[in-house]
Parts: C-alpha cells; structure tokens; sequence
C-alpha cells in the first residue's frame, strides 16, 4: 500500500477528529458486519501490515476447522460514518487468509468483482462495466413478526394507503419525500450521486432512488452502503425499511433494477445508431449471455425463497427471459427514453436487493462475457426482441421464464455454472458452499406451516 494512501487517510482522522475505526465485510449471503478500533498511533499502518482477525465460518465462509481469516481496510473506501456517536471512519475490507503468503481469498465477494473486470478487457476488449442501481423498499411505520413451533405470524402497520396510481404520487400524500430527500443527502454525503427518487408504484409506502452509474466494485460497495443508510435513518426517525422482495401479499414487489453499459477507452461500447434500440453487436451478444444463463444467474440475482413471490406474471414483473424496448414484463428492456448516445444501455430487472452485490453483479458479467466468446445472438436464441405483451397468443409458447421458486434456481445452477469458472473466479468450493446455503433456506420454509394454510385446511 503506498505511503501516500496512509497519509491521505491519516490527514482525514485528523481533519475529522475520528476516535474510531471501522471495518467493514458483508458474509456468503450479504448481511453487513463490522468491528471497531479505538484510535492509536499508526494504527492505520498497522491495519494495512497486519489486518484484523475473524472468524469467517460465522460469515458463512469455510468450515470451522479452517475459518480463521484476516480484515484488511481498502484504504480508498475510506469513509466518515454519519450515524456514528462518536466519530468513526469506516472501511470496506479485503479478505485474507492466514497462510504465508497471506493469499486473497477466493470466496471475498469484492475480490471477485475487480477479478471479473480484468476478465472483462481480455475477453470482450472493453474497460469496464458501469452500472446504475435502482433501489426500491418499503417504509412501514411498525412491523411484528415471530416465528415458533406453535406460532407464526407477521404485522406490517402503513402510515400511507393509496387507492391505485401510487407511481409518482405528490405530497402532502406522499408522506416520505422528506424522507428521501435525507435520505439522498447522506447518500452524497457518502459519495454515491442520486439519479431522482419518487413514490413508486405499491401503494402502501413503496419508495424509490436510483442512482448514477458507476464501476462494479464501486457499485457493489455503493449498494451495500446505501441500505446502511437506509436502515440507520429509518431507525433514527422509528420507522422501519425493508427490501424484501415481496413484503405485503397483493403489493408490487422491490427490485433492485441495475442499468449498465461497457465502455472502452472512456466511450460508450454498446453505442450504434440506427440498430435496435442503439445497441451493436457487442451489446447484444452480452444480452445474449444473460439471457441464456439466466435461469441460473437467479439463483445469484434473486436467491431468496422470497424473491420469487416478486417474480410472478402481473405487477411488472420481469418473469420472461426476453428482451425488447417497451415490454416490462421482459428480463432486460433497452430503455426508449435514453437520448444521449454515452448512455445506451439496457436493464436487468429480476435483481432484487436480497442479493450479495458483489456476487450478483459479477456474475452477471461473467454471463455476458460468456455471451460474447460464444456469439450468443438474442435474436437467433429466440429472446426477442418482444415488444408485446408476453401473453400474447403469438408468441407466449415459444418463450422461456425465469424459475418459479428458488428450489428451481438452484437446480439450473447446478446444471449451468460453467460460465461462472472462467478465469477461476467462482470456483467449485464457492458455488457448493452457496448451493448449501441456498438449500437450506428452501428446507427451513417448505416444512414450516404457513398462516393462510390454516385460514384454507384447518377445518377442512
């Protein structure tokens, strides 16, 4: 690490009166840890010579036996921690294991990420990636849940009720703009820039804020950081976020939408006039990848139980592996309202933010990568373009969906990972540990009575 790095961040503990230090890793499944330093002479020098120990089986890393791992600060993701009592400096880390050469480990979702965009320059001649979030949650003004052997239940209290055309809706109904509107200071405040936020489309307190493009490390970073913000302010003011796909039965559901685009040398990759939706042949042989894996890029983009309660026909949701201009029931759509040629670009719209960033952003650019090395054309594949409706007699026979279920996800990943081990960056261990997880959620629900159950079998 360059002395200059540790000056810089040593300038800003000075500058900050920072008392704390905080380092900061998301586990296997996404979830946010962190641990706490106290201030001292060149701790910053001894974080980066030394790093910090844990234990990475309770991140759902690695067996027991061999868990013992080290937290290094990415020193560039330094960052003031605004809901901090005291003053704190935050950082993303790196993961290490123990061994002598203290190794990268393999399963460190933002090592994968940088990994995939230097497989990205070898193999498709491109940059980078840049992505542009859309994160959509709901704010409940109280929530109850509990589950038992002999109870289960959940109770969410809105403070807003619409009656339809809840999209856009203004103040003084839209009662959470200011909200948002704190919301998107903290998040400039932490370097992330707000593209706009409204009222989205579930009419009891469905909220919006997308965001501008940025690389994937930094997007995933930027993810992770932007429901920390969330959830701390929501607590600050008693009100409770949630991104849970689909948290209220006969609700749209929350995506987690993600925009992107290549570039090379600085310009736009995608970009040609005159093509469908402006987009050339790279661009859609990159759609091509996606949309042939994914059915098993699901169960890294949507790999909850959940998820799939978001993804049935209706409420918009992205349930056909197609791609078309104006069809949002389509997996990927190429936006009509983009005008400027440096933002030709296209939409995934099945993520949903239950998903690890790190691991579902760079999966998705392995399977675009994949997509370019095998000239996997869209329209060849029979993905489109669609621009009708996808029920529509024509052409509703001959189109793939997404997974039912996350049982099925799984199930089409382990018959389709290979693209994932290009260049070694999901390895074997990797996926198993994953599927294992994934597995055991879809038992801990499928045996579990579910309430309706009683309101239809208990007196039958």
């Amino acid at each position: 690490m360059p002395e200059s790095a540790i000056q810089k961040v040593n300038a800003l503990i000075k500058k900050h009166k920072i008392e704390m230090i905080d380092l900061k890793a998301i586990d296997l499944t996404g979830r946010l840890h962190h641990i706490s330093l106290p201030i001292h002479p060149n701790i910053v020098k001894k974080l980066v010579n030394e790093g910090v120990g844990f234990d990475g089986s309770s991140y759902g890393f690695r067996k027991v036996e061999n868990s013992d791992m080290i937290l290094v600060p990415d020193l560039e993701s330094a960052a003031v921690d605004p809901f901090r009592e005291t003053p704190t400096l935050s950082f993303y880390t790196h993961i290490l294991l123990t061994d002598d050469k203290r190794s990268q480990f393999s399963q460190d979702g933002r090592h994968l990420a940088k990994q995939a965009e230097k497989l990205l320059s070898k193999f498709t001649g491109a940059d980078r990636v840049m992505w542009g979030p859309e994160f959509e949650f709901y704010i409940f003004s109280d929530v109850e849940y509990d589950t038992r052997t002999a109870t289960s239940y959940y109770k969410v209290e809105h403070a807003e009720e619409f009656f339809k055309r809840a999209y856009h809706a203004a103040n003084p109904f839209d009662i959470y703009d200011d909200f948002r509107d704190e919301a998107c200071k903290y998040f400039k405040m932490q370097g992330i820039d707000v593209k706009y936020h409204h009222h989205e489309v579930g009419e009891r307190g469905q909220q919006e804020i997308e965001t501008y493009f940025s690389p994937t490390l930094e997007t995933a970073d930027n993810i992770v950081t932007a429901k920390y913000i969330l959830f701390n302010l929501a607590r600050q003011k008693d009100l409770f976020v949630t991104f849970m796909p689909k948290p209220m039965y006969h609700q749209s559901g929350n995506g987690m939408h993600l925009h992107l685009f290549l570039t090379k040398n600085g310009k736009n990759a995608f970009y040609k006039k005159g093509e469908y939706g402006n987009m050339n042949e790279l661009g859609r042989f990159f759609i091509g990848g996606m949309l042939k894996h994914g059915a098993a890029l699901s169960a890294l983009t949507n790999p909850s139980t959940n998820s799939y309660k978001r993804l049935v026909p209706g409420f918009e949701a992205p349930v056909a592996l197609t791609y078309g201009q104006g069809n949002r029931a389509s997996a990927i759509r190429i936006p009509k309202y983009v005008s400027n040629p440096e933002e030709t670009r296209f939409e995934y719209r099945p993520p949903d933010a239950t998903a690890n960033p790190y691991l579902c952003l760079t999966a998705m650019i392995l399977a675009g990568i994949d997509g370019v090395v095998n000239k996997i054309d869209p329209v060849k594949e029979g993905f489109g373009p669609f621009d009708k409706n996808i029920q529509d007699d024509s052409i509703k026979d001959n189109i793939k969906f997404l997974p039912r279920n996350l049982a099925e996800a799984i199930d089409a990943l382990n018959d389709d990972y290979e693209f994932l081990m290009r260049g070694n960056i999901f390895t074997e261990e990797l996926l198993n540990q994953w599927i294992k997880i994934k597995e055991e959620e879809v038992k801990s629900i499928v045996t579990m009575p579910h309430p309706f159950e009683y309101k239809m079998y208990f007196t039958l």
